[in-house]
C-alpha cells in the first residue's frame, strides 16, 4: 500500500497522563503533546483514577498537537491507542463511565484472590488442582497481590454491589478509548489477558473459557467480546471527526496495553531479543516462540500484539515512579515546609547531582518497593527504603541510590527472565523516561552488565509501538520490518572498574528482601 503522506495519531494513556502524537506510517516521529491527569490513592492499597479525566486529557493533547498543523489533517487516516495495563472501567449501555477506574496499583482484592484459589496442597498461596487448571489453559494465574483486572471486579462485585449491578461491560483502560473512539464494545486477545478467564492455548483465537468465568465468580454478560489486536475496530465517530477536523474515514485500530506495545516500539521483535521499559513502572520482557509460566517469579508467556506471537511478561511495580516520589515527598512536597515550586529540570539536576557520587552510592542501597511488587516477586506487602544511611551521606547519594536500586531490581529480574527463556541475553533496547538520562543507561549497563542501546526518542516507545502496530494492521509495514523503523540513539557498554562493587551490592539488596519479608507482611497486613 503507498504510504506517501500517510499518518497515523497515536495516543499512549500512561499512569501520569495521556501522550498524543504524529507518526508517518513508516514509524517517523512528526510532533507530541501530553497532558497529565492524576492518581487517587486510597486506604489498603486503593488506586483509582477518573476516566472522564483521561478523555478530557486525549481531547485536550490531541487538539492542541493539531492545531499546530504540522500535517495536513486529511492526511491522518488511523488513530491508534495504548493504555496502561491490568485496569478496569466500568461503564454503562451507552458508554458511560459509572465511576472511577481501578488502576493497576489497586491491591483491595487481593483477598478475593486467596479466596478464590483456598484449597488443599497449597504453593505460592495456591491450591495446586485449581492452579494447574488455571495456567493450562491461561498460560498463568491471577497476581496474589489482587491487582489484577479479576481482583478489581470481584472487590466492586462485593463491596460494591449496586455499582456492579449497574455496570453493563467492564473495560481495560485501552478498551474503554476505543469504545469512545467507535462507541463499540470489545477488547483484543491481549488486553483482556489480566481477566484470566480466557484460554489462550491457541494464539490464533483466544476465547473465553467457560469454566474459568464460572469458577472465577464473573458474570461472562459483562465482559467484551473479544478480537485479534490488529482488529479495526471501525470509523472515528463522525461528531469527534468534526470535533478534532479529521475526516469521517479515519479508522480507529484496536490497539494493546502499554506493556505489548513498547515491546515493538522498542525496536525488539525478533524472538528472544530484549528490551527495558522504564517509566512510572518498568519491567524487562521479550518475545518467545513458546507458551510457558513461571510462578514463582510472576513472568508468563501471553499473547503478544504481534499476531501469532507470544511476549515474555512481568512488570516491576514502581521503577521511575521512584525518582518521582524523590521529587514529590522528599525534595519539593507541598507542605509547611515548602519553599515552592520544584525547578522545571529537576531531572536533569538529579542527573547532575548522582554524576558526583561513586558507583555504589558508599553502599547506599535504596529497594524501590514502594506499592509492593510484581516480578521477581508477587508480594503487595513489601515496602521500599534507604538502607545504611549515614550522617556522611547527602540528597545526591540518594539520588544515585534510587537510579542504582532500580536497577539492581532489574537485574534481579533479568536473571529471572534469561532462566524462562533458557539462555543469556545480549544487549538490551532501553526505552521509557529512563532512558532519556545518559547517566542511567550507564548505570543498567554496569549492573546488569549487558551492553544497553538507548533508543532513539525513547520516551516515545508505547505511542510508537501503536502507531507501528496501526501501520502493520493497515498494510503499510511488515511485522518483521517494524524493528527497521527504531533507531539506535547510543549505546553503553559496561564499565569493568564497577563489576565488583555492584555484584557485591546486588547480593545485598536481594538479602534485604529475604531477611526482612516478613517484617514487611506484619507491618503492612489489612487491619
Amino acid at each position: 500500500m503507498p504510504a506517501t503522506n500517510k499518518y497515523i495519531l497515536a495516543i499512549d494513556l500512561g499512569t501520569s497522563g495521556p501522550k498524543v502524537a504524529l507518526f508517518s506510517v513508516q514509524g517517523d516521529l512528526i510532533g507530541s503533546e501530553f497532558e497529565g491527569t492524576e492518581v487517587i490513592l486510597l486506604p489498603e492499597g486503593g488506586a483509582e483514577q477518573s476516566p472522564n479525566d483521561w478523555w478530557n486529557a486525549i481531547e485536550k493533547a490531541s487538539k492542541r498537537l493539531l492545531a499546530k498543523g504540522l500535517v495536513p489533517n486529511d492526511d491522518i487516516v488511523a488513530i491508534a491507542s495504548t493504555a496502561q495495563w491490568s485496569g478496569t472501567v466500568p461503564v454503562d449501555r451507552d458508554g458511560n463511565a459509572i465511576g472511577n477506574a481501578v488502576n493497576w496499583m489497586d491491591a483491595r482484592g487481593a483477598r478475593y484472590i486467596h479466596k478464590l484459589f483456598d484449597g488443599p496442597f497449597k504453593v505460592e498461596g495456591y491450591s495446586l488442582p485449581k492452579l494447574l487448571k488455571w495456567i493450562r489453559i491461561t498460560g498463568g494465574a491471577p497476581g496474589n497481590a489482587g491487582k489484577d483486572p479479576l481482583a478489581h471486579i470481584l472487590y466492586l462485585k462485593d463491596l460494591h454491589p449496586d455499582l456492579y449491578q449497574r455496570t453493563y461491560k467492564f473495560l481495560e483502560p485501552i478498551d474503554y478509548i476505543g469504545l469512545r473512539f467507535t462507541g463499540k464494545f470489545a477488547a483484543s486477545f491481549n488486553s483482556i489477558i489480566l481477566h484470566w478467564v480466557t484460554d489462550n492455548r491457541r494464539i490464533e483465537k483466544v476465547t473465553y473459557n467457560d469454566e474459568l468465568v464460572r469458577l472465577s465468580g464473573l458474570d461472562r454478560a459483562k465482559l467484551p467480546d473479544i478480537e485479534p489486536a490488529n482488529t479495526n475496530l471501525g470509523n472515528l465517530r463522525p461528531e469527534i471527526a468534526r470535533d478534532w477536523g479529521l475526516r469521517e474515514d479515519v479508522q480507529v485500530l484496536m490497539g494493546s496495553g502499554d506493556v505489548q506495545s513498547a515491546a515493538v516500539g522498542s525496536g525488539a521483535v525478533r524472538e528472544f531479543e530484549p528490551h527495558l521499559y522504564i517509566g512510572t513502572s518498568g519491567w524487562l520482557t521479550c518475545h518467545v516462540p513458546f507458551k510457558k509460566t513461571d510462578l514463582f517469579h510472576n513472568i508468563a508467556a501471553l499473547p503478544s500484539a504481534i499476531p501469532g506471537r507470544y511476549l515474555l511478561t512481568n512488570e516491576q511495580e514502581t521503577a521511575g515512579g521512584c525518582l518521582q516520589y524523590l521529587k514529590n515527598n522528599i525534595f519539593f512536597p507541598q507542605d509547611e515546609l515548602s519553599v515552592g515550586e520544584g525547578p522545571a529540570n529537576v531531572y536533569n539536576l538529579f542527573n547532575q547531582m548522582a554524576e558526583r557520587i561513586p558507583a555504589g552510592s558508599d553502599q547506599l542501597i535504596f529497594t524501590p518497593w514502594l506499592y509492593g511488587e510484581r516480578a521477581p516477586v508477587d508480594d503487595h506487602l513489601v515496602r521500599g527504603g534507604f538502607h545504611n544511611l549515614s550522617l556522611g551521606m547527602t540528597r545526591a547519594h540518594m539520588v544515585r541510590a534510587v537510579f542504582e536500586g532500580v536497577a539492581y531490581n532489574a537485574r534481579w529480574l533479568l536473571s529471572a527472565v534469561e532462566k524462562f527463556i533458557g539462555r543469556r541475553v545480549g544487549s538490551i533496547n532501553f526505552v521509557g523516561g529512563g532512558a532519556k538520562s545518559n547517566l542511567w543507561c550507564q548505570i543498567q549497563a554496569d549492573v546488569l552488565n549487558r551492553p544497553i542501546r538507548q533508543m532513539k526518542d525513547p520516551i516515545e516507545a508505547n505511542v510508537r509501538g501503536a502507531a507501528l502496530l496501526a501501520s502493520a494492521s493497515l498494510g503499510y509495514l511488515r511485522y518483521d520490518e517494524i524493528g527497521l523503523h527504531v533507531p539506535v540513539a547510543d549505546t553503553y557498554d559496561p564499565n569493568p572498574d564497577h563489576r565488583k562493587i555492584y555484584d557485591e551490592l546486588f547480593a545485598e539488596f536481594v538479602a534485604i528482601y529475604q531477611n526482612n519479608r516478613k517484617i514487611y507482611a506484619r507491618l503492612n497486613r489489612p487491619r
